[in-house]
């Protein structure tokens, strides 16, 4: 289960975008690779802090996870790391230009104006074992954002564009003098891109972007596992000024089986063989997954009982276990028996059954046999018989 984004930068539910600020600053510092070399979890949780950070630092994200959880914001920044989102920090240089710059005035995070990569969105799917042995082609609702059709992204109202900021002059941030320093910071006015919208999208609210559900058709090939991945490329969030999407990443789990249970490639069932059936032997059926235009995706097969079967005996039956990803290859079926014994007697079956038990030898029960040599040393061993 992905961590609680407050718990993440050790803040309140109700803490402030100041608080929230600089707890990211104090944890990003913490835990950034450079300063933690030889740790391989520092990256992890740096991406963690720098995730929690870009959700929470956004107002709209912020109210969708605290109403939502990590359900409201997938694929916003939030939900496995993929992307960023808009405020997060994605290198060393923009960490302590950030944190440092505005001191020495060396100039902070510089704007970026141009074409801005969408981010990519994480799709969490259950699928059924039947669909992982056969594959099966999927239609997904997926989720996302998509460039402004009215405005076409600009975030301005239809016959405007933005303008130059008139508090920093386009240049994105502004400086201060503090005593001997002179302190840059970035510009309250435009938040640092140069540019104002004084007519926002009626559609878009001069975001340059919507959101919005995808319906998407999506093949998933036979034999995937339990986190399987599929990555569709430009398929995430719509770009920036014009720049491209991100990607999609499907990661699928298949769900749990009335019948079957997993392993790897194998196959493993237990099946209740008749008391009669497992004495005498014969044959019974069991199912198997099998694919093809004629099959419901369950068949049978028949399977044979050898005489005097034990519960715990296991049939291995090759061939009829799933599909090996990318590979013409399958495992096997595995099934354990089960002896089940009979209930609910009538008189004459009751009366067959003494007769059994009284003609019966001794050496036809060579597990009970075993146990009572056991047994019998294990109590001379307590009294002391020889």
């Amino acid at each position: 289960m992905a961590r609680d984004y407050y718990e993440i930068l050790g803040v309140a539910r109700d803490a402030d975008d100041a608080t929230l600020k600089s707890a990211f600053r104090k944890k990003a510092m913490e835990h950034h690779p450079d300063r933690n070399q030889g740790d391989d979890q520092a990256e992890t949780r740096f991406k963690e802090v720098n995730e929690a950070y870009s959700v929470l630092s956004d107002g709209n994200k912020r109210a969708a996870y605290d109403r939502f959880g990590h359900a409201g914001v997938n694929g916003q920044g939030g939900g496995g790391g993929f992307g960023g989102g808009p405020q997060g920090f994605g290198n060393v240089e923009d960490i302590f230009s950030e944190m440092f710059g505005d001191m020495f005035g060396g100039g902070g995070r510089r704007q970026n104006n141009g074409p801005q990569r969408g981010a990519d969105v994480r799709y969490d799917y259950e699928i059924t074992l039947e669909q992982a042995y056969q594959g099966a082609d999927v239609e997904l609702n997926v989720p996302t954002t998509l460039t402004c059709e009215v405005c076409n992204g600009s975030g301005a109202k239809a016959g405007t564009k933005p303008v130059t900021c008139t508090t920093c002059g386009g240049h994105g941030r502004v400086r201060t003098s503090n005593g001997f320093f002179q302190v840059e910071r970035g510009c309250p006015t435009c938040n640092g891109s140069g540019q104002m919208i004084k007519e926002p999208c009626t559609n878009c609210h001069g975001h340059g972007q919507v959101r919005a559900n995808r319906k998407l058709n999506v093949r998933i090939p036979a034999g995937v596992d339990d986190g399987a991945r599929i990555r569709l490329s430009g398929e995430g969030q719509a770009g920036a000024k014009g720049g491209p999407k991100g990607d999609l990443y499907i990661f699928l789990s298949v769900g749990e089986h009335d019948i079957f249970e997993r392993d790897g490639a194998d196959l493993h069932c237990m099946i209740p063989v008749p008391m009669t059936t497992a004495v005498l032997g014969g044959e019974v059926e069991v199912p198997c997954l099998m694919g093809g235009e004629n099959c419901d995706g369950t068949c049978k097969l028949g399977v044979q009982i050898p005489e005097g079967a034990q519960t715990g005996h296991k049939v291995k039956i090759k061939g009829k276990g799933m599909p090996v990803l990318n590979s013409k290859h399958k495992g096997d079926l595995i099934v354990e028996l089960f002896v089940e014994t009979p209930k609910g007697l009538s008189a004459r079956q009751k009366e067959l059954m003494q007769e059994f038990a009284e003609i019966a030898e001794a050496q036809s029960y060579a597990q009970s046999q075993g146990f009572m040599h056991k047994a019998k040393r294990f109590w001379d061993d307590i009294t002391g018989t020889a």
